[in-house]
């Protein structure tokens, strides 16, 4: 029997990938020199992508495959993929929530303490002979009992004020209504005011086009020049612009970001920043994840293959 020919958009982990191509002829889109020509090539038999979040497919990739039944993504956002055309089409769409929600919250907290401590810089202070030379490092601010805001309370952003409680903070969040599983959280509905009573904002939305920019001046400056903005969601969700001007300004206190416009080359006014930590958008990076997140990648173009419910569908 003949393997489901599928198109791969980027490499994944080599255990990942030995189980693909045992399982489905694989085109390696990303390994081609002329991808036009490869799509030309071989989009006519292929029958379903192997994509990545911030990789995704678009129009013309999948006007390109015109057998095309499933875009299965690496991640958990698809905002990269376009929905419009899988819809036109009929083509189903997966992705791996869940299996990441629980590592990307740990870096979200992560990099509030790491930020907020100066623990890049204390480090820094050690090893260049600061300490025995100039003595204590500089102070810094505490985390615990000060004022969090969560901007999408959706099963990330749920994780991250679940850990934030054990800081003894003062949790609210902002999200299309009200959640019942929240009762104990305050409930901003204007991101702006949810800003202007917090010290720490994460940003844990889903992407969309309602949600780009929506962490933009108004946001920013509510958060001021002692607040912190702290983004584990998507790029598109911060005007960068703005973000930018308000921490060479000072307008914004600090940001803690792990992901990035046009990433992973990113504006280089971010290099020139002190009040910046950067992250090489790795917040689901542990091998325990990235193993299910692969799995589950597999099972769902297995499951569709074989005629089975999708395990984790989008549309």
């Amino acid at each position: 029997m003949n393997k489901p020919q599928i198109l791969q958009v980027g490499p994944y982990p080599e255990w990942d990938e030995e189980p693909l191509n045992a399982a489905f002829s694989v085109y390696r889109y990303f390994e081609a020199d002329d991808k036009s020509a490869l799509l030309a090539a071989v989009g006519p038999t292929v029958r379903a992508i192997a994509t990545r979040g911030e990789l995704g497919a678009n129009r013309a990739m999948i006007e390109a495959c015109p057998a095309l039944e499933l875009v299965s993504v690496y991640g958990v956002g698809f905002d990269a993929v376009d929905l419009a055309v899988c819809r036109e089409r009929g083509i189903r769409v997966t992705n791996t929530p869940d299996v990441l929600t629980n590592d990307v919250a740990d870096l979200g907290v992560a990099m509030m303490l790491c930020q907020s401590r100066g623990m890049i810089g204390a480090e820094g202070w050690v090893k260049d002979g600061s300490w025995a030379a100039n003595g204590l490092y500089p102070l810094k601010r505490r985390v615990w009992g000060r004022r969090a805001g969560v901007l999408g309370l959706g099963r990330i952003g749920y994780e991250v004020a679940k850990r934030l409680q054990g800081f003894d903070m003062q949790i609210a969040y902002s999200d299309v209504e009200a959640k019942d599983f929240a009762p104990n959280w305050e409930f901003v509905a204007d991101p702006v005011a949810l800003a202007a009573r917090s010290d720490f904002l994460f940003v844990t939305l889903a992407a969309s086009a309602a949600t780009r920019h929506i962490v933009g001046r108004d946001v920013i400056a509510a958060l001021g020049g002692e607040g912190m903005l702290i983004n584990i969601s998507r790029a598109s969700n911060i005007d960068e612009e703005a973000l930018l001007a308000a921490l060479e300004s000072g307008a914004l206190g600090s940001a803690a970001l792990d992901v990035f416009e046009g990433e992973p080359k990113l504006n280089p006014r971010f290099l020139a920043l002190d009040n910046v930590l950067l992250q090489p958008h790795h917040a689901s990076g542990t091998i325990e994840t990235r193993k299910a997140m692969g799995q589950l990648v597999r099972d769902n173009l297995t499951a569709h293959f074989s005629g089975q419910p999708l395990l984790t569908p989008v549309l």
